[in-house]
């Protein structure tokens, strides 16, 4: 019984959010770890208190695991209790008084507006015509210019960017809908690429590919729009024939950029935050530290007295 209110949350977990399929075989592996010890422990998952979560933890720390995964499990543990609290399966939640186990924050990678640049050149000259180069400047552009996570600009309906809007209206995790503004640059590249996408999808022979697809960027894919995976793959290719080293580049370092570069030329920080769509503050605060380390190594390495 106490598993099958694992399954439902996990369940819910992919219903609900934009969680990758590795997301959610990580929530499995470490809820079901911590069911079979509570279970050896002859104690019911809904009945669990504080006190026994924190020796759990204890003996993960014992088994060897590191800072980062017993905080990993620990998040996992209080989702978990968070949605039984929701469901009403249970009227409190046991672990959340317990602080996560010293887990430092990881500042997020970021790239150059060089780099960026690059990439947009190197995207428009990889496509092997006019209708799919004008395609991968949309993708590059409308990323770069918008933040918007990469499932949300695949995803997006063209109905959303029809009429040469200002705004774009994008659905996020959750269902939750924000607007974006659109720059003058990414209005462009949508224009060009909605002209070139007829020619594109009149020329497509299969059923699902067709010139009726609701989608801004469609694919003969299950979902019916390209996927994630392809453009991540794209975008590697991309960085590598630019000379940049693919390691240091994905969609979600580009959504990086467009946070980071906004702030360091004075951007406020909630509307980074809504731009993002970022429900905690608190998330949106870490690309202050990304800002503050460039700040201190200019004055480093270019004040008149940094080298006395």
């Amino acid at each position: 019984m106490s598993k099958d209110l694992i399954f439902s949350f996990l369940e819910a977990k992919t219903v609900d959010t934009d969680a990758s399929e590795n997301t959610i075989k990580s929530y499995k592996h470490d809820l079901i770890r911590y069911f079979d010890w509570i279970t050896y422990c002859k104690v019911q998952i809904l009945d669990v208190e504080l006190s026994q979560i924190e020796l759990y933890l204890v003996n993960l720390k014992d088994c060897g695991l590191s800072t980062a995964s017993r905080a990993r499990h620990l998040s996992a543990i209080k989702q978990f209790y968070r949605f039984a609290v929701e469901e009403g399966w249970t009227h409190t939640n046991p672990a959340l008084q317990i602080s996560s186990p010293g887990k430092s924050k990881k500042l997020p990678q970021s790239v150059t507006i060089e780099v960026i640049e690059r990439l947009l050149d190197t995207a428009g000259e990889e496509a092997k015509n006019k209708s799919l180069r004008a395609r991968n400047i949309c993708l590059m552009t409308l990323l770069y210019a918008t933040g918007m996570r990469v499932s949300e600009m695949m995803s997006l309906p063209i109905d959303a960017v029809k009429g040469n809007p200002k705004m774009v209206l994008v659905s996020g995790k959750g269902s939750k809908e924000r607007l974006v503004p659109l720059s003058k640059l990414a209005r462009s590249s949508i224009k060009i690429w909605i002209e070139e996408r007829k020619i594109l999808l009149k020329a497509a022979k299969t059923q699902t590919y067709t010139h009726n697809s609701k989608y801004l960027f469609p694919s003969n894919s299950k979902s019916g729009y390209l996927t994630r995976q392809w453009f991540f793959k794209k975008l590697k290719k991309w960085a590598t024939l630019a000379g940049i080293d693919q390691n240091k580049v994905s969609p979600h370092v580009i959504r990086h950029a467009f946070a980071t570069h906004l702030l360091a030329n004075g951007a406020d920080l909630r509307v980074i935050q809504t731009l993002l769509g970022h429900s905690d503050l608190g998330t949106t605060e870490i690309y202050t530290h990304v800002v503050d380390e460039r700040l201190r190594d200019l004055v480093f390495n270019h004040h008149p007295l940094s080298n006395k």
